[in-house]
């Protein structure tokens, strides 16, 4: 596959390429980077005192460590803290699978939601969950849905292909195929053996971390860091990308070989969230577009911010998202979904104005 290289001015290549051989943090990137996962953590401890029973702070603490009183400790370390990190892995993983994205395809409105890797990778995982319900370990839950997000992701960036990807192409073939996608895996859903198992599907497809066990949380563990030490192992040649073929050729890099294995780790790191958490709509487009205003576009910089941001995304709307409807239980992916539409729909309009 070749993408046409955009115009790029020799200052600017040189400033993009200077970076390639280590993608490191420069102070400032450092700065907002540590300040935002100390606001993780803190929002964290606020999440994990909010609820039908309150808990303070220092209880919190407390009671993440074993101490104070039971039903407390029953509380945080029970039903609390695995939905507060499985939260954060699940945002972390579609933050950076959608800076990858837009960095591989050049374009802003790339995200796992408009590409197909949502899409197929819930389509994958209602099947494994309604098709054969529990004669599988849910530890493999996560292969099914990346087996799922490579083949339909695959088919909508070869149908977006014409001399390269072109935008309204590539996100008018993802969001019909998504569409596809969606129909199908309802239609999958409706046709379930037992009604149990498809309220517990349909409930997945909000996108939704509820009911979360240590038992999800230590299954997509390994996944998000095995793919996330990929990505970081990949900054060369993401940072390669954003100069186009002809360019990043010239300066060393395995143009073809290093967008197949960058594509294959935004598929990993999507899929296997989405395998846990649902379909949690826009973070992948969200949390990238705002780590670059605050580091710019340099994936050494760009990746771990985003990653924080897209845990801090999931990890608040879930938390409202339980606690301000009580005494529902509303599915994070509403929230979501509601803030990034009309996002979306915003970068649709000002990349269509600068055509």
């Amino acid at each position: 596959m070749k993408i046409a290289a955009p115009k790029v001015h020799p200052a600017q290549a040189l400033e993009q390429a200077a970076p390639l051989a280590g993608g490191r943090f420069h102070r400032r990137s450092l700065l907002w980077f540590l300040g935002l996962f100390v606001f993780l953590l803190a929002a964290a401890v606020v999440s994990a005192g909010l609820g039908e029973i309150r808990i303070p702070p220092l209880d919190v603490v407390r009671a993440a460590g074993g101490a104070g009183l039971a039903d407390h400790v029953l509380v945080v370390q029970s039903l609390r803290l695995p939905r507060i990190a499985i939260s954060m892995l699940v945002g972390a993983s579609l933050a950076v699978a959608g800076a990858i994205l837009q960095g591989v395809v050049r374009n802003p409105l790339a995200a796992p939601d408009v590409v197909g890797i949502s899409g197929g990778a819930s389509l994958a995982a209602a099947a494994f969950l309604t098709l054969i319900p529990g004669a599988y370990s849910i530890q493999l839950l996560p292969v099914a849905a990346m087996i799922g997000a490579v083949l339909v992701s695959s088919i909508v960036y070869l149908l977006a292909w014409k001399r390269g990807v072109q935008t309204f192409r590539l996100v008018l073939i993802g969001i019909g195929v998504a569409m596809l996608m969606n129909a199908l895996t309802t239609f999958m859903i409706m046709m379930a053996p037992s009604t149990y198992t498809a309220g517990a599907a349909y409930l997945w497809l909000t996108g939704t971390v509820y009911g979360t066990s240590w038992t999800n949380v230590l299954t997509l563990l390994p996944w998000t860091a095995l793919f996330l030490l990929l990505a970081a192992g990949h900054v060369r040649h993401l940072n390669a990308q954003l100069l186009g073929d002809e360019l990043a050729a010239g300066i060393g890099s395995a143009v073809q070989r290093g967008r197949i294995s960058l594509l294959l780790i935004s598929v990993g790191l999507a899929g296997s969230a989405i395998s846990m958490a649902g379909p949690i709509g826009f973070v992948g487009l969200l949390a990238p577009h705002m780590a670059r205003r605050l580091v710019g576009s340099l994936s050494g910089r760009l990746l771990p911010v985003a990653g924080v941001i897209g845990a801090l995304i999931v990890l608040i709307a879930d938390t409202v998202a339980r606690t301000v409807f009580l005494p529902h239980d509303i599915p994070a992916g509403i929230l979501t979904s509601g803030i990034g539409a009309p996002f979306f729909v915003y970068l649709l309009y000002r990349t269509r104005k600068s055509r």
